[in-house]
């Protein structure tokens, strides 16, 4: 155990490391063809804090993104898609050295992982990570996910073929490859939607988007949100309290947004301090809540992607999770003791409010105007909301699969790779085949860095039950239905692990779970 968690920590580090260490420099203005303006901005003072003349891009998600997204050099894209794609892997073209190879960290942390489950009397190290969670076996797992597949596919071979004829027809790439993707999307979304993230961005400010988000809180749970101070860890970080109408206090949590290079990648909650009862009273739990959005330029506030303020909102439903609740034992308090496959669900239920009106009326103010998101362009971002849900679903499922595979069936001294693996899950499930030298595992975080192993299933499990959940309140009539509400503070978020999650769920809706609402909300199936 001690070996796999160092092994962990050094997958991270490498990860972090070469992410870190690859920068692309443009000198010419005219190769930035397509890059909205705060991009460009961000990538100047990137290249004169770095001491280059230019423009500098690195792969980290604010810079990555958008030239992924924007950028209509075909060439730039390429050389960035690829250096992202191969992060931490064998090949070594300057920007990357061979001690930062994640190839036989994967190799070991999957023979320990086998040898962890032997002694244990498991028969893989699926079955390990299966033992605390609400799926029984890795066969039943396996069994959803191509259940879900099936059901998603034919919806993901719609959208890769319209993306396909979409760049062929309007954008003459007639050899679509993957770096194109996210490319084709936008410019597809614009040509069919008639908007772009990048001008919904502009809206949604960050002073706006906070107070928005805190009034969901406060309208959900009958508690308020408030300033508070703290040591922070740096400038950028804030800290806050949550009380109750009569003050007293019930948590507080720290709120980081903003990209860093020292700061590792993604968006994440942890705890800093867990409700439980000590020898003075009630010690009260503290979060942390981590983003990584692009920073504030030119003296305006930070303007966030719908994409960011959903991320933002998934963080503090998790951070919820850990302090609403009313356990007083460490062990069962908050997130503590929740199946690894029922910890996402607050997270992902709290994702459906960026798509309610009322709330996103409130929490928008466009950056040099003030003015309000417009209904008009809110409802073509609830027509678009759906858009290539197949490819996303399909892509999810991929994870998923190759996680459960290599953990459940598969023997890492049996001479074949993880990525044979990868690339026999690919072969069945998705729509849209990466290059061969793709090293996908390599930077696969969540299974090899975090404690996702054979447990990232549980992202698609939990938006069955975020979407069900969610459903109660479409049903009711009110998405801040004050009984509803309560109900779901009671059975979910304030009971914590103290009694199994399906338990926990049946008490909320009343029956066991269901994945109409989930396929109905993707688009998937009629209302």
């Amino acid at each position: 155990m001690e070996e796999l968690s160092q092994l962990s920590a050094k997958f991270a580090e490498n990860l972090l490391d070469a992410t870190n260490a690859f920068s692309e420099v443009v000198t010419d203005e005219a190769l930035l063809a397509g890059l909205p303006d705060d991009a460009k901005e961000a990538a100047r003072t990137a290249a004169e804090k770095a001491g280059v003349e230019g423009w500098r891009f690195s792969l980290q998600a604010p810079s990555y993104g958008p030239v992924m997204q924007y950028a209509d050099n075909r060439e730039l894209r390429a050389r960035m898609y690829r250096a992202y794609a191969t992060r931490a892997a064998e090949f070594h073209d300057g920007s990357s050295k061979p001690e930062w190879d994640n190839t036989p960290i994967i190799q070991r942390m999957l023979e320990l992982r086998i040898e962890d489950a032997k002694m244990l009397g498991f028969n893989n190290f699926a079955e390990v990570s299966l033992a605390p969670k609400m799926a029984d076996t890795p066969a039943q797992v396996l069994a959803f996910l191509r259940e879900l597949a099936a059901k998603a596919k034919p919806f993901a071979a719609k959208d890769i073929a319209e993306l396909r004829a979409f760049a062929r027809d309007e954008l003459g790439l007639a050899d679509f490859q993957p770096w194109d993707a996210a490319y084709v999307s936008e410019k597809l979304l614009q040509a069919r939607y008639a908007f772009s993230e990048q001008e919904v961005k502009q809206y949604f400010t960050e002073p706006k988007v906070l107070g928005g988000l805190f009034k969901v809180i406060e309208s959900l749970f009958n508690v308020k949100v408030k300033p508070d101070t703290a040591p922070v860890w740096h400038e950028d970080v804030r800290f806050y309290r949550l009380e109750t109408p009569a003050g007293d206090l019930v948590g507080q949590f720290y709120l980081d947004l903003y990209a860093r290079e020292t700061k590792r990648g993604g968006a994440w909650m942890d705890e800093a301090r867990s409700r439980r009862r000590v020898l003075n009273g009630i010690q009260k739990p503290i979060a942390y809540l981590n983003c990584n959005f692009s920073r504030p330029v030119g003296g305006k506030p930070a303007t966030f992607t719908h994409d960011d303020v959903t991320t933002l909102f998934h963080e503090t439903g998790h951070g919820l999770h850990h302090l609403l609740t009313r356990g007083e034992e460490l062990g069962v308090s908050g997130i503590h003791g929740v199946e690894w496959d029922a910890v996402e669900l607050p997270s992902q239920f709290m994702e459906n409010y960026c798509w309610e009106w009322e709330v996103v009326e409130g929490m928008t103010a466009h950056v040099d105007t003030g003015a309000t998101l417009p209904r008009e362009l809110f409802d073509k971002m609830l027509a678009a909301k759906n858009f290539q849900s197949g490819m996303m679903a399909v892509r999810q499922i991929e994870f998923s699969l190759f996680d459960m595979l290599i953990h459940s069936d598969f023997d890492p001294k049996s001479g074949l790779t993880v990525m044979d693996v990868l690339n026999d899950v690919r072969k069945e499930v998705a729509v849209l085949l990466p290059p061969a030298w793709h090293r996908f595992p390599n930077s696969f975080s969540h299974i090899f860095g975090g404690g996702y192993g054979a447990g990232y299933f549980s992202y698609k499990w939990a938006e069955v039950l975020s979407a069900d959940a969610y459903a109660a309140f479409e049903e009711a009539g009110n998405p801040f239905d004050a009984t509803v509400g309560k109900r779901f503070l009671d059975e979910i978020l304030s009971v914590g692990g103290s009694r199994p999650a399906i338990d926990s769920f049946k008490a909320f809706r009343g029956r066991e779970p269901s994945v109409d609402a989930l396929l109905r909300h993707s688009g998937m199936i009629a209302a």
